[in-house]
């Protein structure tokens, strides 16, 4: 069953929502750590960094931060190393775009979640997938844009990954992060006008399922 992506938004009044929620996030009254980057960069989160981010420090009551990752087993080492997943997702309410989440999670893939909050994204997006849907999985060089669970699954069959989670336990999936660096938001902010040409949202082509031995990567 195909379920219909989610449009990227493209309104003025949406991109002004988003300067105020980036700004809000940023502030360090709600985040639970704040971090350290290698360059010396402080920036403050409500996810539990991992040590690839730099050193993090709980605030108030926050859980400690995950300081290692927990090493995957040999036959999932071995195929993200060679068909790495990432899920391309739009912020706000996206039902395709958690179901695609929720099907990863249960079938245990390991993934990293990149996020198209801005027209900078969705032009990313396009030029990585030639279009701008929502959800978008890349498995190794292959897209699949729209959610399909069966050809999901077919596509994941074909790579190697298990039909069952091997993640360890205590395993924690990397924090989600946007699909092409942030702009200052209080520059963004001081001068809305200045904001790029809203994204287009694209109904995808339907993808067929794969076929034995015809999986591109």
């Amino acid at each position: 069953m195909t379920t219909m992506p989610c449009p990227l938004p493209t309104s003025p009044l949406w991109r002004a929502a988003l300067l105020i929620a980036a700004l809000a996030a940023s502030a360090s009254s709600h985040a639970l750590y704040k971090v350290v980057g290698p360059d010396g960069k402080v920036t403050y989160t409500d996810r539990a960094p991992t040590s690839s981010e730099g050193k993090a420090s709980p605030l108030g009551n926050a859980p400690a931060p995950v300081t290692a990752d927990v090493p995957l087993p040999v036959e999932l080492r071995q195929v993200v190393s060679r068909y790495p997943v990432t899920l391309y997702t739009t912020t706000g309410t996206c039902e395709p775009c958690d179901a695609g989440r929720s099907l990863l999670r249960t079938r245990g893939i390991p993934f990293s979640e990149k996020q198209v909050s801005s027209a900078e994204d969705g032009e990313a997006l396009q030029r990585l997938s030639g279009g701008r849907d929502a959800p978008t999985l890349a498995i190794g060089s292959q897209t699949l844009r729209g959610l399909a669970a069966d050809t999901w699954n077919g596509y994941l069959d074909s790579a190697g990954y298990p039909r069952e989670s091997k993640l360890p336990a205590g395993y924690q999936p990397p924090p989600v992060t946007p699909l092409t660096a942030r702009r200052e938001a209080a520059s963004a902010a001081a001068d809305p006008a200045a904001a790029p040409a809203p994204a287009t949202a694209r109904t995808p082509a339907p993808v067929a399922a794969p076929a034995p031995g015809q999986i591109r990567f």
